[in-house]
């Protein structure tokens, strides 16, 4: 998709994270693994206007295991599925790649997996390109989240992706 189509794209971001969340997946072929997200953003970055680079930002543990497939995959997807197929989060957010058939289990199918994986009942996908990744410093981030979000627990990684293509039914 041409940096004019991408640009046609409107949605309301804070609703598309905030309240259907999404499956962010990374590898391809036989050898891929997503999870359930709904912290994220889309936005520009990188270029003078209008010539950005338009992005969408992920955030992502390094104790999960789709963050293994995100730091060696070239590509990601966010992929946003319909209010009736939101029973896949119970799945994709709660069960671990490495001892559940994620895909069997939530009853979706791969449609294309040659540009990163493609979910056929997704009604709307980001198709990204890796661009940045690093972990929030600790120590930058203010007391109260710290102490809510964190405790013991390692932060974050940031993963910023070029959007490549969006997919929508």
């Amino acid at each position: 998709m041409e940096l004019r189509e991408i640009k046609k794209f409107n949605t309301n971001i804070f609703s598309l994270f905030d309240d259907r969340w999404a499956v962010l997946t990374a590898g391809t072929g036989d050898s891929f693994n997503g999870m359930t997200i709904s912290w994220g953003s889309l936005g520009t970055l990188w270029g003078m206007p209008p010539r950005g680079k338009p992005v969408a930002t992920v955030y992502v543990r390094p104790d999960r295991f789709t963050f293994e497939f995100l730091q060696k995959s070239a590509d990601f997807t966010i992929s946003f599925f319909p209010e009736n197929l939101r029973k896949i989060h119970n799945v994709f957010g709660r069960k671990s790649g490495r001892d559940t058939d994620k895909i069997a289990a939530a009853g979706i199918h791969v449609r294309d997996s040659s540009r990163g994986v493609i979910y056929e009942e997704a009604d709307l996908t980001l198709v990204c390109r890796r661009l940045y990744a690093s972990q929030f410093d600790i120590s930058a981030i203010p007391a109260d989240i710290r102490e809510q979000f964190y405790g013991d627990n390692n932060p974050h990684y940031v993963f910023i992706g070029e959007i490549q293509d969006i997919i929508e039914k």
